[in-house]
């Protein structure tokens, strides 16, 4: 093949991408459609608890037609991190919702399923083994924090172009490097890795290297010497800024992206504008590394979350807002100084957002919100933890104070909300593999 052409046809499967865009991105008759479905950004509570990242019905409409345009044009489907984690329970929804669209549809076609979650007795024993080391979590993690966790590891592009040698039409992938997950065709094809990764970072996120950006249809081009990306809608255009700019996306190194069992160097890579709206890349070079490391994501359970959400316009309690609820805190805590919990506040319009980092957390704002978070064993002691903490706010004494009672104003009744169980992340870590595709096994099934 001279040149490969892949089509991302969004950022996020489930996130939604316009028709005509994806249309006129077919008209470029790719050799692929492929797609990541998720990151550990939305926090740790959705491999935790199994939920898939997005609705049903948003999977139900993009994989039918994303799946059905595939099967038509005779070329691969590959979907990474499947159900937003990758966990098996997010692969085997995201399976079954496949093979229901099958059989209404009557499509034929051969399908791998590959696994990204990592047993936690294998991580355990390549912490014994010393296999284990620190990615960005600032310390190692503890034999107890592995074995109460949920365990995914991002694969490579190894396990990916393993099933298109198997004749894979379709490719449901758990826990993926996400540009692995678009790079793997046209490595498959014996096309340069590096040129193929650096593509894949681009498009992995659809149309956001484009101007302006959107969760949208993103076509690459790739041959022997460098890759030309378009975007699918005739709305948008990209520029060299734009494509350099995201070539930096999610990266602490300018120049460098490591990956797994590689480096990607883009010290010389090189962005000409060859259209209004297209833009070539060259000159990104590739590097194995040894040994072969695998980035692991871990979380674990640390009890039943509840939450309470207050306006306060008071300009008294706002300027004497700390220590109130250092005051508030220790009585909270005196209060149910028998049992374990955690109890946190939130002042967004002062200094929610950023912390202590708040270059104007000084500046007394007009009005604020607080919210209140009490984590606990037991659901039940949560909820009693925030609404005695809310109750006790709202006639709550202190210097200065003008009115004893009105001072938070509720935007819903009820005023405190059970969220259920709550998560924290507990596993960030790199794990040495032997190799690529020991720890995502696969399975074959016709469909």
């Amino acid at each position: 093949m001279a040149s490969i052409t892949t089509l991302a046809p969004t950022g996020v499967l489930g996130y939604g991408f316009n028709k005509d865009s994806f249309e006129r991105g077919m008209s470029f008759n790719p050799d692929v459609i492929a797609t990541d479905a998720g990151s550990t950004d939305p926090g740790p509570y959705y491999l935790g608890s199994g939920m898939p990242r997005c609705p049903r019905v948003s999977y139900e409409r993009e994989l039918n037609t994303l799946i059905g345009t595939a099967l038509e044009r005779k070329i691969p489907f590959i979907v990474g991190t499947a159900g937003g984690t990758g966990s098996d329970t997010a692969v085997a929804w995201t399976t079954e919702i496949v093979r229901e669209l099958a059989k209404k549809n009557g499509w034929h076609f051969k399908m791998a399923v590959i696994s990204g979650q990592i047993p936690n007795q294998t991580v355990l024993k390549a912490l014994r083994e010393g296999r284990i080391s620190d990615f960005e979590a600032g310390s190692m993690p503890t034999e107890e924090e592995i074995a109460s966790s949920m365990i995914v590891a991002q694969m490579g592009h190894e396990p990916l172009v393993r099933a298109l040698e198997q004749g894979a039409q379709v490719i449901i992938a758990g826990r993926a490097c996400d540009d692995a997950v678009l790079a793997s065709m046209a490595i498959h094809k014996g096309f340069d890795p590096g040129l193929a990764i650096h593509m894949g970072k681009i498009l992995e996120c659809g149309a956001f290297c484009s101007e302006p950006f959107a969760m949208d249809t993103m076509v690459g081009i790739l041959d022997e010497t460098g890759f030309a990306l378009e975007p699918g809608s005739l709305e948008r255009k990209c520029t060299v800024a734009s494509v350099a700019g995201h070539s930096l996306y999610e990266r602490v190194d300018p120049f460098i992206q490591h990956g797994p069992g590689h480096v990607v160097d883009m010290t010389g890579s090189q962005f000409e504008q060859l259209s209004d709206r297209r833009v070539r890349v060259t000159g990104t070079k590739f590097t194995e590394t040894s040994p072969y490391k695998v980035k692991l994501e871990g979380v674990r359970a640390v009890g039943c979350r509840t939450i309470s959400i207050a306006g306060i316009r008071c300009p008294t309690l706002i300027a004497s807002l700390d220590n109130v609820l250092r005051d508030l805190r220790a009585y909270v805590e005196n209060y149910f100084r028998d049992v374990p919990f955690k109890l946190s506040f939130t002042v967004y319009g002062r200094d929610g957002v950023m912390r202590e980092l708040e270059p104007k957390r000084h500046q007394v704002p007009h009005e604020v919100a607080l919210m209140v978070e009490a984590v606990a064993d037991k659901q039940e002691l949560a909820h009693a933890i925030c609404y005695t903490t809310i109750g006790k706010l709202l006639h709550f004494s202190y210097p200065g104070v003008k009115n004893n009672a009105g001072n938070l104003a509720f935007p819903f009744s009820p005023s405190v909300f059970d969220v259920g169980e709550a998560y924290e992340f507990s596993v960030y870590h790199l794990m040495e593999v032997k190799d690529p595709c020991e720890h995502f096994p696969m399975t074959m099934e016709t469909l």
